[in-house]
């Protein structure tokens, strides 16, 4: 049994590009019936010396300095959920390819993880963001439910198109501290799994900016809002 399990393991990690750490390996082990515990797969992996390899990340920020009183944060840090449509995260992230950059702006909701909406551009403009939350609030407009929506102090959300639809859609505004991104580190996170696993380690010398657009962010984006997927991995 351990010898079976161990290749098991050792198949789905290089199944997905050397991406996967053990909490994603031992929820892929559960999808398939596979019951063990976390720990177990964790000392197999470093047997077998499976181990995820790390970039050094540049992040993407859009602060531009304090343009007016930023709202209090009222997400804290707590990342958890009762239930769908109470907290909300945002924030944008930049993808460089050899072809140019690309910007993806999502809505994340804490319950479970879902993409709620999502938007993507070659520009991180006012619409990348404005489009993105107009699909998030046409998900809600037929219910009672009013998230608070969290996010980083960019522009973006302090430019009066974003100001006035957080109005117009009665939805309350929370903002990280200055420079302190553990205040979204759930949104973080998602990033960084999501470039790990579909953008890290792959040669797209051949990609134009469409194409990456439309096949490999948008892809991607599309399997990770599975909350049944999510759920697997967000709030560890």
């Amino acid at each position: 049994m351990p010898k079976l399990l161990t290749q098991t393991i050792v198949t789905l990690f290089k199944a997905n590009r050397n991406c996967y750490g053990y909490r994603r390996i031992h929820a892929a082990l559960a999808r398939g019936g596979e019951q063990v515990s976390e720990k177990i797969v964790r000392r197999l992996m470093k047997q077998e010396q499976l181990v995820v390899a790390t970039v050094k990340r540049r992040r993407y920020t859009s602060y531009q300095g304090e343009l007016d009183a930023a709202p209090e944060n009222l997400v804290n840090r707590d990342f958890h959920a009762a239930g769908p449509n109470e907290k909300w995260l945002t924030d944008i992230t930049e993808f460089q390819l050899p072809a140019g950059k690309v910007y993806l702006s999502p809505m994340i909701d804490c319950f479970d993880g879902l993409v709620v909406s999502w938007s993507v551009s070659t520009r991180p403009d006012a619409e990348l963001v404005n489009t993105m939350l107009d699909a998030a609030i046409e998900t809600i407009t037929d219910s009672s439910e009013r998230p608070v929506v969290h996010s980083d102090r960019g522009a973006h959300y302090r430019w009066p198109g974003w100001l006035s639809r957080m109005h117009n859609a009665q939805l309350a505004r929370s903002m990280s501290r200055k420079g302190c991104s553990p205040d979204n580190a759930a949104c973080e996170g998602f990033f960084g799994r999501l470039k790990n696993e579909m953008y890290y380690h792959r040669d797209w010398i051949n990609t134009t900016l469409d194409d990456f657009m439309q096949r490999g962010c948008a892809g991607s984006v599309l399997m990770f809002g599975c909350p049944v997927r999510c759920k697997d991995f967000f709030d560890r």
